[in-house]
């Protein structure tokens, strides 16, 4: 029988997916589900981002763009990067457009890794920062990040990973599933780590504007950091544009030759209405404000969860308050299950969809992923489930 790429046979599907997949044909079957497990803001785009997409759809922009992205979104981009991460990019040289955040992610290993080089990533974290390495023939270090350390990986342990193969660690600030971030002083140490040792800092700040507490600091901001670092972004849950698929690569001028020629051979060019969309968003006022309405809009189901845990006061299901991004990690340990039998129990008997926190490593069993990126309704009564569900396993 011909053989199939056997790297695939080290792959799980995504947890996220498969849930979401199931929980829409038990919608269909007329069951009435609670879907609290995708990471979907549940807001429309902004409309005048929309209108921006037509008139350029109208104007002609429905054939093949600038491979690299055209210059008026590189720019916008390169500006956000300043505003907002205080880094400095060239907007010719330095910054890519991709089909998504996780495009860029893919293109940005494809420009540095060689088969068998080794990468260092925090567990736990999005399944796809591991499968994207294992798909280009790289091998998967896991870093532990216990909870109790706050899901930051202890600096020795990432010493503790290191071996002569290693050539990149992965970071996810806000994190998903956890949305816990570092401080300025613990990237300052980490990037000296990485220059210590030779190796490139893979940062996914997809979640970066979405923070309750102190902005988070971009990897790519502290000192000695730019030349080494690849930071990997989106419009997808900012913006409330996961279907627009649009995401930004900026990184050395290097990296970025090699990483457009990986882009050029995937996708060609990101949808030209879809850019001109893009650079819209990001350069209007009236949409910047639109944004900042969904952060707050999250912070207030933030508090609420935090609210009723306050209220309810269950030793079943154990909440810490997330710093950023806009998921729960909830501590599920004290049920004495697996997060997978505890989220099909959950669902099947609660009726509400939420992602097992093995999905996300070792470090994540026992938990489970609940998201805010739904109505003010939904999560209360989601969660309310949720611990009724838990106290009434153990009466």
């Amino acid at each position: 029988m011909t053989t199939l790429n056997t790297q695939f046979d080290r792959l799980r599907q995504s947890a996220t997916v498969a849930m979401s997949d199931r929980i829409l044909a038990l919608k269909a079957s007329g069951q009435p589900i609670l879907g609290l497990q995708v990471g979907d803001p549940d807001f429309r785009t902004p409309a005048p981002v929309v209108e921006a997409a037509s008139r350029a759809m109208e104007a002609g922009l429905t054939h093949y763009g600038p491979s690299s992205g055209f210059p008026d979104l590189r720019q916008a981009i390169a500006a956000k990067l300043l505003r907002d991460e205080g880094v400095a990019y060239d907007p010719g040289a330095e910054i890519l457009v991709t089909h998504g955040g996780i495009h860029a992610y893919h293109t940005a290993l494809q420009a540095i890794l060689n088969p068998g080089d080794e990468v260092l990533i925090p567990d736990p974290s999005w399944a796809t920062h591991a499968n994207m390495v294992v798909m280009l023939r790289g091998r998967v270090i896991r870093v532990p990040a216990p909870p109790e350390n706050g899901f930051i990986p202890p600096l020795e342990a990432w010493a503790q990973a290191l071996t002569p193969k290693t050539r990149a660690l992965v970071l996810n600030y806000p994190s998903n599933p956890t949305g816990a971030y570092p401080t300025r002083e613990y990237l300052q140490a980490l990037q000296a780590f990485a220059q210590a040792h030779d190796l490139w800092v893979v940062s996914d700040e997809v979640y970066g504007s979405l923070y309750y507490g102190d902005r988070p600091t971009s990897a790519g901001a502290v000192d000695g950091a730019k030349d080494r670092t690849l930071l990997v972004n989106s419009l997808s849950k900012t913006y409330a544009m996961t279907g627009w698929r649009v995401g930004f690569l900026a990184a050395p001028a290097r990296v970025i030759a090699n990483a457009l020629k990986a882009s050029q051979n995937s996708i060609t060019c990101v949808a030209p209405f879809v850019q001109k969309a893009a650079a819209f968003a990001l350069t209007d006022p009236a949409v910047q404000r639109a944004t900042a309405e969904m952060r707050s809009a999250y912070g207030r189901r933030r508090e609420l969860v935090l609210r009723i845990a306050r209220e309810e006061g269950s030793a079943r299901v154990l909440v810490t308050p997330p710093q950023g991004a806009f998921y729960f990690f909830l501590d599920c340990r004290p049920l004495g299950r697996s997060s997978v039998e505890i989220c099909e129990r959950i669902l099947e008997e609660a009726q509400v969809g939420l992602v097992p926190g093995s999905a996300f490593g070792h470090q994540g069993e026992g938990f489970v992923r609940m998201t805010i990126a739904a109505s003010d309704e939904d999560v209360e009564a989601g969660f309310r489930r949720i611990l009724q569900w838990a106290e009434g396993e153990h009466r």
